[in-house]
């Protein structure tokens, strides 16, 4: 027997299960995917490639009063020295940083093209240049006061900052997207006087209500402005949960030309729509008649948007045509929010509004302690070197003959005089002409100057009152820089309600044409254009004829009433044309291989119907609740072979008896109010039959008469009914001279 065994390996060569390696790798990736490229950091609002732009064009000195350089330069030293990834991928980093249309407060000011809200991107990075804005500037200030950690670059030749100080509240102001391993962000921009309000706020007040946090910041302020149509309360619950979406629309107006004619303008985008390819879309649209309110697009932008949307007519409702085009074109966003940050850059949790601002906040105390330390550690040199300098001055003959004559005068110094190792050392690089008197005052001056200014940072740092009101006035500067006083910082996506449209949009994207509905006793539908006069220059296959003919609008509905009982709903613009014979209607109609058609009419809405069946039960019913949703129908008039659903009669405004006639030749009339109104059913029974049954049904009013049409087509009326007068459910009796042998009273 063979040796199955695995076959002994070589020196050096660990086995692992498959399965644990390909967790352990893929946990990595993840890992890498959610710290350094998809989440955003909630202190500063950065990822790692946003950070390391910062940073790299600060090392650059590409100061917001500097020359612009090279995005080539840029992107080198980024992918070169801290961001070891493609140079494209750095470089469309770099280019949204820059678009006034992507960020509401740009940290690149770039000089070259950039891109535009068509869609075009951005030329090649030989031929761009860039620097910072002062919102970059304000992330960046502080970084060299030892206010937050550095660490080794990929290669350990350099250092990176950790997080920047982040002084403007960026994650929320400039908002933020990514999709990593299992989890996504999506942050949309805000106003940053208004989160600003809200730090100060809560400062105030810590554990202040979700009610008072959105009151000060009502919603996103996109870059391209907008119309935000979602209620309070909507809000309210998207920035509890740090999950929801905003409704967004573009800005129009409606502006009037000659002769009464007007054309809508639109003049603000939603946020992230190319206006090339909206245009598009709305072309293909018209060309496909899904807008029939619509004749034309034209794009006449310039530096701001003017798109021109041209009606049909002067008679199109302004309000109804936007509705539609919001309902079918990117003209309304749903811009999502999932504010899912690094929390304290480590743990990725998803953080309601207030909580993302305290965090920040938390942020800006724990900078403004570091850079306070850092400041005493500085006076607390320059005091001890002072300190030295004047006691040189005060005994500056005996500091002069020491460096004379002492071989080694740095030791001698420190005995004679008590001094530190640095005091000595700032003695002797002292130059002569600091020996003026002068120079002694001004060292004085800068004495006291410093340990005033110590005084009042250990007063800070004693004090968590202190702290916060030191945060709270660097947070009203960043207020006052990029307020709603600046145009930067003015306000650009205003609120609304949804409009209350009474027509039906669908009804509405339909072009109203006159049409001739026909459908023939085997059950050929059609729709010819324009209402005819009369049935007789119609055509049909050999064998066939017309059943029910009539008028309608293609915006009508079409209803069809079949002998099971069930009515179907039929749109007439999806009716075939008029070309031919048409089509068969059990192909638009689930109508089963028995059924037989007992009525076609056109729906009117807050009509009642009188539904019976050929055993002489039946019921009344509203026909809005006729209506069928889908090709299958609905079910209203339950009935079992043999009985047959046979008549669907109109009910008039202003009827209030019902005429019944069954197959045994037999007339009654009785009141409307002992008719049942159902939704579904049987029904009750209309009149009573020993042989036979239902024959025909009619509803009339009383003091009009009863009336029917014979053979021969004259109209009969008999308004003297009080020998067929009775109660619902009798037999009744033999109709009046000249009643059709039909037993039908049309």
């Amino acid at each position: 027997m063979s040796d199955l065994s695995p076959p002994a390996h070589p020196d050096g060569i660990e086995p692992i299960a498959l399965r644990e390696a390909l967790e352990q790798r893929y946990l990595a990736y993840a890992l890498s995917t959610i710290m350094h490229r998809a989440l955003p950091d909630v202190r500063d609002g950065l990822k790692p490639v946003h950070r390391r732009l910062l940073y790299a064009m600060r090392q650059l000195k590409l100061d917001p009063g500097s020359g612009f350089k090279k995005c080539a330069r840029v992107v080198g030293d980024v992918i070169g020295r801290y961001h070891p990834h493609g140079d494209q991928s750095v470089y469309d980093a770099l280019v949204r940083l820059a678009q006034d249309f992507a960020v509401r407060y740009p940290l690149v000011d770039g000089q070259g093209n950039f891109g535009n809200i068509d869609g075009d991107s951005a030329a090649a990075m030989r031929y761009t240049e860039s620097r910072l804005t002062e919102v970059a500037k304000a992330l960046l200030d502080g970084l060299d006061e030892d206010t937050v950690d550095f660490r080794d670059t990929y290669d350990g030749e350099d250092k990176e900052p950790v997080v920047l100080p982040g002084a403007f509240p960026n994650l929320l102001a400039n908002g933020s997207t990514g999709i990593a391993v299992g989890m996504a962000t999506s942050i949309p921009p805000h106003n940053a006087h208004e989160l600003c309000d809200a730090a100060l706020y809560l400062i105030k007040h810590p554990n202040a209500s979700i009610d008072k946090i959105v009151e000060l910041v009502p919603g996103p302020d996109f870059p391209t402005g907008g119309i935000i149509v979602d209620d309070v309360a909507t809000i309210r619950q998207a920035y509890l949960t740090g999950r929801g979406a905003f409704r967004v629309r573009a800005r129009w107006e409606v502006e009037e030309l000659k002769h009464g004619t007007w054309q809508i303008v639109i003049t603000e985008m939603p946020y992230q729509v190319p206006k090339s390819r909206l245009v598009e879309k709305i072309a293909e649209l018209i060309n496909s008649r899904k807008l029939p309110l619509l004749v034309d697009v034209r794009d006449e932008s310039a530096e701001d948007v003017r798109l021109v949307l041209e009606p049909r007519s002067r008679t199109v409702d302004p309000t109804v045509l936007m509705e539609q085009m919001f309902r079918l074109t990117e003209l309304e966003t749903r811009i999502s929010l999932n504010m899912n940050v690094l929390a304290a850059g480590r743990i990725p949790r998803v953080l309601s509004l207030p909580e993302a601002l305290q965090q920040w906040l938390d942020h800006r105390k724990q900078v403004l302690v570091r850079r306070t330390t850092y400041r005493l550690g500085q006076i607390a040199k320059r005091l001890e070197l002072l300190e030295g300098y004047l006691i040189a001055y005060l005994n500056l003959d005996e500091v002069i003959r020491i460096i004379r004559e002492e071989d080694e005068p740095k030791p001698e110094l420190m005995k004679a005089f008590e001094l530190t190792d640095n005091q000595a050392e700032a003695i002797l690089n002292m130059r002569l002409r600091s020996l003026r008197k002068l120079e002694e005052m001004e060292i004085r001056r800068e004495h006291e100057s410093l340990s005033a200014e110590r005084d009042q940072l250990e007063a800070l740092m004693a004090s968590e009152d202190e702290q916060w009101k030191t945060i709270a006035a660097e947070v009203r500067e960043i207020r006052t820089r990029f307020g709603k006083n600046t145009p930067l910082g003015a306000r650009r996506t205003t609120f609304a309600e949804m409009p209350v449209v009474d027509v039906d949009l669908d009804q509405a994207l339909i072009e109203r044409e006159p049409v001739t509905v026909v459908l023939s006793q085997k059950g050929w539908i059609r729709a010819l254009k324009g209402h005819l006069a009369d049935a007789s220059s119609l055509s049909f296959k050999e064998g066939d004829k017309v059943q029910f003919w009539f008028h309608a609008e293609t915006t009508d509905k079409i209803m069809l009433f079949s002998s099971s009982g069930k009515f179907f709903t039929i749109g007439a613009d999806k009716l075939p044309g008029g070309r031919g014979h048409g089509e068969p209607v059990r192909l638009i109609c689930d109508l089963d291989t028995t059924d037989e058609v007992v009525s076609l009419f056109v729906h009117k809405p807050g009509r009642k119907l009188l539904l019976a069946a050929t055993d002489g039960r039946g019921f009344m019913i509203s026909e809005d609740d006729v209506v069928a949703n889908t090709r299958k129908g609905k079910q209203v008039l339950n009935v079992t072979a043999p009985v047959e659903a046979l008549r669907c009669a109109f009910i008039g405004p202003e009827d209030d008896h019902v005429a019944v006639i069954g197959e045994n030749r037999k007339l009654l009339v009785f009141p409307l109010s002992e008719m049942t109104e159902m939704s579904r059913g049987r029904g009750v029974k209309l009149q009573n039959y020993r042989d036979g049954g239902l024959s025909d049904v009619k509803t009339f009013r009383l003091q009009d008469g009863l009336t029917w049409t014979d053979s021969s087509g004259r109209i009969w009326t008999v308004t003297e009914l009080r020998d067929w007068l009775g109660a619902r459910a009798q037999a009744g009796r033999i109709p009046p001279k000249g009643f059709p042998r039909t037993n039908r009273f049309a």
